[in-house]
Formats: C-alpha cells, structure tokens, sequence
C-alpha cells in the first residue's frame, strides 16, 4: 500500500478518511512523520523524546487490526505529539525542567490512556516552557523549539506548550496534546499558524498531568483546521469520534459576535489589527452581527490576577525546587514564581472571591451575545532575543477566558509584512466549545489561513 501524496501534510480529518478505507497504511503514515522528525528536530527542537520503535510496532499492530476488521475506530493509526507534562508509565516527564530529566513516570494519565485506546500512536513527547509557566515558548536550560515561520531568525513558538505548536506546524504529526492554564495552547497556536482549542476546566480529566493550577489548569488539542479541533475534542472527552458536531447547515447568520472595545486596541501590532479588522468583515459577510461590547475589567487586570493565581497555586508544588538556588531552574519562571512565597491564605481566598465576581461580571457583560472575538495575541512571534520586553504580553487576551472559566478557540487569520501568522479569537462560555468550533468552522470554509504551510522544509 503507498500513497503518492505527503502524508503529512494532510489533517487529521483526511488521513482518517484514507486509513478508513485502506488507501493508506498506518506503517507509512508513521513512517512519513518519523522521518520529518528525524529530519528536522535537531534544527527545531520540537520533540525532548522520540519513541520510534514503539511508534512503529504500533503502527504495524493498527494495519493488522484494521485489516482483519478490528479498527478501534476512525483514528485507529494517526500518529500525535504529547505535551511533557502528561504522564507515560515508564516514560520521563521532565514537565520541562531539567530538575527532572530523570523523573520516570508511574503512571499513565487518563487523557494518554483515551487517545492510546482510540487508535492513536504517540510518537513522542514535545518541549514545554519548565513546569508551564511561561507564554513566550523559552527554555533556558532544556533549549527552545524555533518557530518554523522563520528559518533566519529563532523565533518564539509561543508557550507553554511550545513543542506541540512547533510539531504541528512543520508537518511532523498531524496533532498534538496541549495544556492551556493561562493561554498555552492558543499561545504557540497563534504564533505557529495552528488552530488550538482551550477548554473549559473539567471537560477533559488533568489527572496524570503534572499540574500548575488547579483552579485553571485545562488540556486541550493544537491541530490544523477547526474540524480537526472538534473530531479531537470529542475523543479527548471520551466520547466517540465523528463527524463535526454543530449547526454548521445554517451557517452563523444572526449570531451576535461581540468585538473587543477600541482602548484595547492600545499597543497591539498594526498587523495583528488589521488581520483582526478583516475577519470581523469576513464574519458579517457570512451574517454574523458585530456588536460593541463594553469590559467589566480591562483584560491587563484579568491577565495580572491569572498570573497571581497560577505563581501561588503553582508554587505549592514546586516551591522547594523554586527556593533552591543551586538547582537548574530557568531564572524567568523562577522569577514568576517567586513572588507567591510571601502570599497568605487571607490574600490566595480574597483572590479566588474576586474572581468569582468578576466571572459573574463577565457573564452579565456578554449576555445575549455568541461570542467574544479578540485577536489571539498582540504579537507576532518575537526574536527570542526580546522575550520578556517590557509592554503588551503574549497572554494579554488569552488569560481572561481562564479567569472567567470559559472556552476559547485561536485559528490562524492572516500574516504580518514578516510573513509569521497572526490570529483570531473566539471566545465562548463554558462548556460551548461547539458553538466556538462551529464559528471557526464557518471562518474556515471561507478563509485558507489555516492551510498556509511554513517556509521551513
């Protein structure tokens, strides 16, 4: 069985479609993905573990069960990158940090044991910002993926969940697993040209997940299309995959899309304007209302009250690495830690009270109305050399739909002058990912942002 097509270049929607009907084995669609890792990780940092020789019996075991009428279902045989932070019996789990370059897991978390039953081949685990704090993709001391938008320059691949966005992005797997606790799937998604979907917490267990927040910590998958997105989604919940669920027949005619208020425009790119400008007129072509829409909270407050909540809720778990000088810690997420060593309980509970008021303010803000729409980030991705400037950060619009407990989806929606994407932001209420999916799918179908391949090859 061979296919004249680049296998990686196709989403998961399609390459399900030609294993379901045996135009393709599951051997060469592995085969194809290992050997673009094998080819391009060293330059892009994308993986800190390949396992390919388990990638590959496994792969021989779908095409038996498939062929003898056993396919575990319409995935059974696409290969995915996983996050280093869900755990792998008897795989390492550095959740990033060199600290734990040793650390064998014993367990296998439940979201791995969905995917692994579903059919799918972990071909290995993806670089992640240490212990997840970070929105710009850096690691000092375990090394930085490079955005493959920019094969002169390293440029950020957004964070936390920075090898999965790089992964997917090169064409070495088709999806990947990532974790969003203040933006960090729709991060590396916007900067690497993806579609990634946050979740609302609790709509896909986190156990065996090394945790940052509690209160906030959500998994989520960075893919190709919203329709990969949604088959994903649904998978990674436990339920069955189909088709695209959603109202997708009537399209979004008559639907209130709110925009964001003209003095958050303050400081964001032209470019990433611009592109967000366009899209809102793509929406109302397609019949969708714009509504204004007037913030309880500016998002810059949301943004500081996440990263007060994450650096506490965090540092109850790695505060001794945090506190030991004579360990390998990058010195930025030491630093966002830091300051939640002095923090009392007084102040941690009034914390989560105002939170609860300003959701409730939130919810009142936007009813009646579909969705939010942002730009994903203010930014294009930066020369890793200007990480951590002073002004606008990656996760200025991202953390409030954290904050509020909402679901959101980043999908790629132009280029800057540069040619390094930018991206549009849908933010729904809890528990609607359909309703963010479907507009992302509406957007799509008229838009081909999201089949724009990077220059590295």
């Amino acid at each position: 069985m061979s296919s004249p097509v680049d296998l990686t270049a196709l989403t998961v929607e399609q390459l399900s479609a030609l294993l379901v009907n045996r135009r393709v084995s599951s051997v060469e669609l592995t085969d194809a993905c290992l050997d673009r890792i094998a080819r391009h990780n060293d330059a892009l940092h994308a993986f800190i573990a390949i396992y390919a020789d388990e990638a590959r019996a496994a792969a021989k075991a779908a095409d038996l069960a498939r062929g003898a009428g056993y396919a575990l279902g319409p995935l059974h045989g696409i290969p995915f990158g996983l996050k280093d932070l869900v755990e792998l019996d008897g795989k390492v789990t550095t959740g990033g940090s060199k600290v734990w370059a040793e650390r064998v897991s014993r367990t296998t978390g439940t979201l791995a044991n969905r995917l692994i039953a579903s059919g799918m081949i972990v071909v290995g685990k993806t670089h992640t910002v240490e212990f997840a704090f970070g929105a710009w993709g850096t690691n000092q001391h375990m090394g930085t993926p490079r955005n493959p938008w920019d094969v002169r320059e390293h440029r950020t691949p957004g964070g936390s969940s920075s090898g999965s966005g790089v992964a997917v992005a090169s064409r070495m797997v088709p999806w990947a697993v990532g974790t969003d606790t203040g933006g960090s799937v729709r991060i590396p998604s916007a900067m690497c040209g993806l579609t990634g979907l946050k979740t609302t917490v609790g709509a896909i267990p986190t156990d065996g997940i090394l945790p940052l927040s509690e209160t906030l910590d959500t998994v989520g998958p960075l893919a190709r299309s919203a329709v990969d997105a949604g088959i994903l989604f649904d998978v990674m919940c436990g339920r069955e995959a189909g088709p695209p669920k959603g109202t997708d027949a009537r399209g979004i005619k008559g639907m209130r899309l709110a925009r964001m208020p003209d003095d958050e425009r303050q400081g964001v790119e032209a470019a990433v304007l611009a592109a967000y400008d366009e899209s809102l007129g793509q929406l109302a072509d397609l019949g969708a209302e714009i509504v204004p829409f007037a913030l309880p909270h500016k998002f810059a407050e949301f943004a500081d009250m996440t990263a007060d909540l994450i650096a506490i809720e965090g540092y109850a778990h790695v505060g001794p690495i945090i506190d030991d000088a004579a360990l390998p810690v990058d010195e930025a997420v030491r630093a966002r830690f830091k300051p939640a060593k002095t923090k009392l309980a007084s102040e941690y509970l009034a914390l989560l009270q105002k939170r609860d008021r300003m959701r409730a303010a939130m919810d009142d803000a936007l009813a009646g109305v579909d969705a939010l729409l942002t730009p994903t980030i203010p930014m294009t991705a930066a020369p890793v050399s200007e990480v951590d400037r002073p002004g606008l950060v990656p996760s200025h619009f991202t953390r409030m739909v954290n904050m509020t407990g909402r679901c959101a989806l980043a999908l790629p929606n132009g280029f800057s002058p540069q040619g390094l994407p930018t991206s549009l932001h849908i933010v729904c209420a809890a528990n609607d990912e359909a309703m963010s999916l479907h507009i992302g799918r509406a957007f799509q179908r008229v838009t081909d942002w999201h089949r724009r391949a990077p220059p590295f090859s």
